[in-house]
C-alpha cells in the first residue's frame, strides 16, 4: 500500500491535456483547494441543519434510497449517510451548477455526461467515524459501474466527484483506489473482489493525503474501499460528499422511486 504521487493539480473551468492524461491513465485524480476553509465550514454548517431536520421529522428514506444511523463519539445519534442533499440546500443546489464541477464532463468524452443531481443517490454524504455504536466506519471493495445493472440498463462510463470536508492524511484512512482497474473488461468488474464484504488491503492499492477543501474524482469502473481509520472518535471522522456524473437514459427519482436492490445488500456488509 502507498500513496499515489501526483501533481498539486487545480481544477479551472477547463480540465487541461495533463490533468486528462493523468485521470485516464490511473482512472482517479486529485483537485486540491477546491473549497476554501470559510466554504468547507458553511457546507458542514448546512450539513448538520439537514441532518437535524432529518431526524426530528423522522425522515429514513429519501425516494426511495435508505438513510444509513449510528452514534457519535458523545453517544448522540448521527445519519452517517445521507443522499439527495441539493433537494434540502439551495447552497448545495447552486455548488452543483459551479463551472469547475462542470468541466469535468470533459472526463467522459465522447460520451455526453451530467451531474446526476436527482439521479441515482444524487448528492450524498458519507459520514465515517470510528465508535463503538458507528454503523459506518469503512467500506469494502467494490466499483460503482453495476448499479446500472440493477437499473436494468447496460455498464455506461461515469465518474463519482468526491467533496472533501475533513483532513484525511494517508495514515489516517480513506479512500483507496487500485489504478488502472478502470480498463478491466466485464469480468473483473464484476468478480475480481467480494463486494463490499472484502476490507483487506491490496498490495497494489494506492491512497492520498487528502485535505478539507480537495476534490477527487474517480472512474465508476475502478476498483476502491474506504479504509479505517486506525483513531477512534473525533479523530476518526471523515465527511465526503459525493455526487456522480453519468451518461445513458435520463432516470429521475422522486418520493415514489422503489429501494434498489443494491442498497439492501450493501446496508448487510457495510460497517
Amino acid at each position: 500500500m502507498k500513496k499515489l504521487l501526483c501533481p498539486e493539480f487545480i481544477l479551472g473551468d477547463k480540465v487541461t491535456p495533463e490533468q486528462a492524461a493523468f485521470f485516464h491513465k490511473n482512472g482517479v485524480i486529485v483537485f486540491r483547494n477546491v473549497l476554501k476553509p470559510e466554504t468547507v465550514a458553511f457546507f458542514i454548517q448546512e450539513l448538520n441543519r439537514i441532518e437535524r431536520k432529518l431526524l426530528d421529522e423522522g425522515v429514513d428514506k429519501i425516494n426511495g434510497v435508505p438513510l444509513k444511523f449510528g452514534k457519535d463519539h458523545n453517544g448522540q445519534t448521527i445519519i452517517q449517510r445521507l443522499c439527495f442533499l441539493s433537494t434540502f440546500s439551495s447552497t448545495f443546489h447552486e455548488f452543483l451548477q459551479d463551472p469547475r464541477l462542470v468541466a469535468l464532463l470533459e472526463l467522459l468524452a465522447p460520451y455526453e455526461g451530467r451531474i446526476a443531481e436527482n439521479e441515482k443517490d444524487g448528492l450524498i454524504l458519507n459520514h465515517y467515524v470510528r465508535t463503538p455504536e458507528s454503523k459506518f466506519s469503512q467500506m469494502g471493495w467494490h466499483t460503482d459501474s453495476p448499479r446500472d445493472l440493477f437499473l436494468g440498463q447496460k455498464i455506461m462510463p461515469m465518474l463519482n466527484v468526491g467533496i472533501h470536508l475533513d483532513p484525511c492524511p494517508f495514515e489516517a484512512g480513506g479512500l483507496r483506489v487500485l489504478p488502472g482497474t478502470h480498463t478491466q473488461g466485464v469480468l473483473r468488474l464484476l468478480f475480481k473482489k467480494k463486494y463490499f464484504i472484502d476490507n483487506n488491503p491490496d498490495a497494489r492499492e494506492i491512497g492520498f493525503d487528502i485535505n478539507a477543501g480537495d476534490l477527487t474524482v474517480h472512474d465508476g469502473r475502478i476498483w476502491h474501499r474506504a479504509q479505517q481509520s486506525p483513531y477512534v472518535g473525533e479523530a476518526s471522522r471523515r465527511r465526503v460528499m459525493y455526487v456522480p456524473i453519468i451518461t445513458g437514459k435520463y432516470m429521475p427519482k422522486d418520493e415514489n422511486s422503489k429501494t434498489p436492490f443494491y442498497h439492501r445488500f450493501a446496508s448487510k456488509v457495510q460497517n
